[in-house]
């Protein structure tokens, strides 16, 4: 059964490649939805999969690439919005 998760993540997780990795996971593990940077220096995810993907794609979240630090991740069900493919969406502000 598939599932959507709104996702926050703090720490060191912009400059350091956080959404083009989690995108390249996402797409191998067969996440849909969108990841981006927040003004405040936090990048939020929407995630819709399986329970094992999730499981992983979060797991993948707690560390994130190399130079990044995370340091909390919250995570909530959302309603499905049945993404086609994961995306990076570009800066807003």
């Amino acid at each position: 059964m598939v599932k959507h998760l709104d996702i926050i993540i703090t720490g060191k997780v912009q400059g350091v490649g956080f959404r083009f990795s989690t995108k390249a996971v996402a797409d191998q593990l067969g996440v849909k939805g969108f990841i981006k940077n927040e003004p405040n220096g936090n990048v939020i995810i929407a995630a819709e999969g399986d329970d094992i993907s999730l499981e992983m794609f979060l797991d993948w979240c707690n560390e994130g690439p190399e130079d990044a630090i995370v340091n909390s991740v919250e995570t909530s069900a959302g309603e499905l919005k049945n993404y086609r493919n994961f995306e990076l969406v570009k800066k807003s502000f």
